[in-house]
């Protein structure tokens, strides 16, 4: 198998556990919004970092679909409005889905999109419960996007794309589906520095959105060499690794490397107009 397949694979495999458990279950397993860093629980590995909804009064919020995985609140930020047809990628339990909903209201629309089984069949329930009528999950990889050129007026993503190999080809799939002059607001992981060869490399770090995160500047690069204008970073915060993550798959070397370099990882929201 390859290593890009590999990736995949574990993504989808850790995720599908993710799934299977609780909101409340998840919930344990990572930190206070507040606090910026990680717990020692089963799942701190997969959420560093994830941003209060409930401060989002009348947003649509629903926690059951809240599996504490996001890093940022690309919605707050992606300029979204009643009508619009909006695009989640990476959508997990539905929770960014159902926000954005409320804002699109009836006359709009919400696809989500993933690749993991488990998830689509969470988030469907989860909808299901709600009877949103406008609302859609389709099991897919963001670098074969399901649907039609020129169809979306916003893309949101939440700590997603740092889980995809082809991050070149994620965002041409963006660009793409994209109407003229519409948008996308991404929430996701960058470091200010190069990572190790083997941190790069590890698969379950890749699943904890650590070793699949590129530097700032080659992901903004990415995003304008695509052809994306008025590329702007609207929040940056730096995430504390779990003690966990540091014990478990970085060894002196690295950690060393790390220090001496000052490297250190961003949560960023990015936002970026097609031409």
């Amino acid at each position: 198998m390859s290593h890009s397949l590999n990736l995949k694979q574990t993504v989808i495999d850790k995720y599908a556990q993710i799934a299977q458990k609780s909101s409340k279950q998840n919930q344990a397993s990572c930190c206070s919004p507040a606090v910026k860093t990680c717990c020692e629980h089963e799942n701190s590995d997969y959420s560093m970092l994830n941003d209060d909804y409930s401060q989002l009064a009348g947003s649509g919020y629903v926690p059951e679909a809240d599996l504490n995985l996001g890093c940022g609140l690309p919605t707050q930020y992606a300029g979204i409005k009643p009508g619009d047809t909006v695009v989640d990628l990476g959508s997990g339990a539905g929770n960014d889905v159902f926000v954005a909903r409320s804002i699109v209201t009836e006359n709009g629309k919400v696809i989500g999109i993933d690749m993991t089984p488990e998830m689509i069949d969470k988030a469907r329930t989860n909808n299901k419960k709600l009877g949103y009528e406008n609302i859609e999950f389709r099991l897919a990889e963001i670098e074969k996007l399901p649907l039609d050129d020129n169809s979306t007026d916003v893309v949101i993503s939440n700590c997603v794309l740092n889980l995809v190999p082809d991050k070149y080809e994620a965002f041409a799939e963006i660009y793409r589906i994209l109407k003229k002059g519409a948008h996308f607001c991404i929430s996701d992981i960058v470091t200010n520095g190069p990572l190790t060869e083997r941190m790069q490399r590890s698969a379950e770090l890749f699943a904890g959105c650590v070793s699949g995160a590129l530097q700032e500047e080659e992901y903004l690069a990415i995003i304008k060499k695509i052809g994306f204008k008025n590329v702007q970073v609207k929040t940056k915060q730096k995430i504390a690794l779990p003690e966990s993550m540091v014990q478990n798959y970085l060894n002196e070397d690295d950690l060393t490397y790390l220090k001496h370099n000052h490297i250190g990882i961003f949560s960023i929201t990015v936002v970026g107009y097609k031409a």
